[in-house]
C-alpha cells in the first residue's frame, strides 16, 4: 500500500473504532491495546499499567508476525502469550515504523 492510501485508511479505521466504543479518536497505542486484549482473550477488564504496556508488546509482536519477524512461543501459566523474535527487525525511521505499524493494524481489523 502506498503511504497516501494507508493515511486514507487508517483514518476510516479510526472512524470506525471511534464509533463503535463511543470514544475520541485512537491513536496506534490505543489500538495496539486493542489488538492486545483481542489476542489475549480473557475480554475488557482493570488492566495495570504494566499489564497495558505488555498487552501493547504482545499486539506489536502478533503484527510483526505477520511479517516473519517474531513466533507465538506459546501461553504461560496465566495465559499471556509469548512471542520470539526469529528474523530481525530492520532500523525503520520513525515514519516508516509508523506506516508499518498502521498498514498492520489496518490489516489486522
Amino acid at each position: 500500500m502506498k503511504a497516501s492510501e494507508i493515511n486514507i485508511k487508517w483514518k476510516q479505521l479510526q472512524q470506525k473504532i471511534s464509533v463503535e466504543f463511543d470514544s475520541d479518536t485512537p491513536d496506534i497505542k490505543v489500538m495496539l491495546f486493542l489488538i492486545g486484549i483481542q489476542e489475549l482473550g480473557k475480554g475488557p477488564k482493570k488492566y495495570s499499567k504494566r499489564q497495558k504496556e505488555e498487552l501493547m508488546h504482545i499486539a506489536t509482536c502478533r503484527l510483526l508476525s505477520e511479517m516473519g519477524f517474531y513466533e507465538l512461543e506459546g501461553l504461560d501459566q496465566d495465559g499471556w502469550p509469548h512471542w520470539k523474535l526469529v528474523k530481525t527487525v530492520p532500523n525503520y525511521t520513525l515514519l516508516e515504523q509508523e506506516m508499518l505499524m498502521k498498514s498492520l493494524i489496518i490489516e489486522y481489523f
